[in-house]
């Protein structure tokens, strides 16, 4: 953890390369930082998946409009103005990535960040090792 999955409506696909909003996304969750300036995400456990979403409707159906979920899920124990710093700087990574497209169609942006206790929380990997100075931010 953390997770930011994008789902999206695949008439954007045309439009814009969703690989590189990914990785302008990572990038903004591993510059943010927290109340005492230590980083929010571990390197290694900074993911940012997309979906093109196999069916879709939006709105009215009277027009191609497109839209994009953003949910991001991180491990509990952060403050409420991380929370914000995070979404913040999400939300404007996303309306500048997207606004090329703004100008051409209506689009929705949905961003919402969802922190809590697991029931079961398993995990397997080797990515960790490799960014040892990362040690110290929440997972």
């Amino acid at each position: 953890m953390p997770h930011l999955v994008v789902l999206y409506t695949p008439n954007l696909d045309p439009e814009t390369n969703m690989t590189v909003l990914c990785r302008a996304l990572a990038d903004t969750m591993l510059q943010t930082h927290d109340d005492d300036g230590k980083p929010v995400f571990p390197t290694g456990g900074t993911r940012v998946l997309a979906y093109p979403a196999a069916h879709f409707a939006v709105a009215d159906g009277k027009a191609d409009y497109a839209f994009v979920y953003l949910n991001m899920r991180m491990a509990h124990g952060r403050s409420a103005s991380t929370h914000k710093r995070v979404g913040d700087a999400l939300l404007m990574c996303a309306k500048a990535h997207f606004q090329p497209v703004f100008k051409e169609r209506h689009i929705g942006i949905t961003l919402q960040i969802d922190e809590g206790h697991e029931v079961f929380d398993a995990k397997h990997s080797n990515l960790h090792p490799l960014f040892q100075a990362s040690i110290g931010a929440p997972s």
